[in-house]
């Protein structure tokens, strides 16, 4: 009985190397809540164009891919099934505020309660963050990461939390199932393990590394705010502010740098994990003095003209960086 946890992030290089790991599965679990267009997709009585206009997406050739996948998965006979809990969770929250419902109505024994709180905490957060990196000084945009990486963490707990208990009796059913994930749930294994029985034995991939050594580049790294949010994920009390400081300061950069949008390149050539690689490695150059002065330096800069400037801070690309 084997249940793989494939950890990836949403862009269309990585769709290749999850056919790959999904290849032999029984049953795949996709990370999204049910949506009732989703059989009709899968059986072609649906144009993927079509279903995708009726859901939210932020990475629309990703999503196009994904669903060419899952068609030829479900034309082969591999049960697919939506499982996110959190975020259907959400969405019946919206619905009931939509309905006329105030936050106070929420009651304090359902199971929206924790996840409107968890949520409602880390979108302040993240509000403040933009604020904070917008208009406010290095300090105190430095204190606004690691609030909302606190909470982000926090979130993140309660999501794993619940996919792992809506998961566990389903993929019971079934001899090899493949778990989708976003690169930041690395808590959903152990979840998973303790809630299946000992004759499951569940392995997780990192396929962001896989794509990217598979193509003779150096493996990735979690870039600095991810390692900051996975140190409160699993160490919710810790406090050194020195590391904290500097991985939060690091993160600022790392974010201003990084390729946001969809790359038209080819696919084939990685450049979103490339990417995501360089600008780990540059920003992991620099030292805390080094941010504070970047940071006033390239924060209304566009992203390239960033990129640039934060280059000659760490010394130039270097050998042991590879530009994509």
């Amino acid at each position: 009985m084997q249940v793989t946890v494939g950890l990836s992030l949403h862009r269309p290089e990585i769709i290749p190397w999850t056919a790959r790991e999904v290849a032999g599965h029984e049953a795949v679990f996709l990370e999204e809540p049910p949506d009732p267009g989703f059989g009709d997709m899968l059986r072609g009585a649906l144009a993927v164009e079509d279903y995708l206009a009726t859901i939210d997406t932020e990475y629309p050739a990703f999503s196009r891919g994904m669903c060419r996948l899952l068609r030829s998965l479900h034309a082969a006979g591999t049960a697919l099934h939506q499982v996110e809990p959190f975020l259907q969770i959400l969405i019946s929250i919206h619905e009931f505020f939509a309905a006329g419902h105030r936050p106070a109505d929420i009651a304090a024994d359902s199971i929206q309660h924790p996840v409107y709180l968890a949520e409602r905490a880390a979108t302040a957060a993240l509000l403040a963050y933009y604020r904070a990196t917008a208009v406010g000084t290095f300090e105190e945009a430095v204190r606004a990461v690691l609030r909302f990486a606190r909470a982000d963490a926090a979130r993140f707990r309660l999501r794993d939390s619940l996919r792992a208990q809506a998961l566990a009796p389903l993929v019971e059913r079934y001899r090899s199932s493949y778990v989708e994930a976003g690169w930041i749930h690395a808590r959903l294994p152990m979840e998973l393990r303790r809630r299946l029985p000992g004759a499951f034995r569940v392995r997780t991939i990192f396929l962001p590394s896989r794509a990217l050594t598979g193509s003779g580049e150096p493996g990735l790294r979690y870039s600095p705010g991810d390692r900051l949010t996975l140190l409160y994920l699993f160490r919710p009390d810790f406090h050194h502010s020195v590391k904290e400081s500097l991985l939060a300061a690091r993160a600022m950069i790392h974010a201003k740098i990084l390729l946001k949008e969809e790359s038209p390149e080819d696919p084939e050539r990685l450049p979103h994990l490339r990417d995501e690689a360089y600008c780990t490695r540059l920003v992991e150059r620099l030292s805390l003095d080094a941010c504070r002065l970047l940071f006033q330096e390239i924060r209304r800069l566009p992203t390239a003209e960033a990129r640039r400037r934060v280059e000659v801070a760490a010394g130039g690309a270097g050998p042991c960086l590879s530009a994509p």
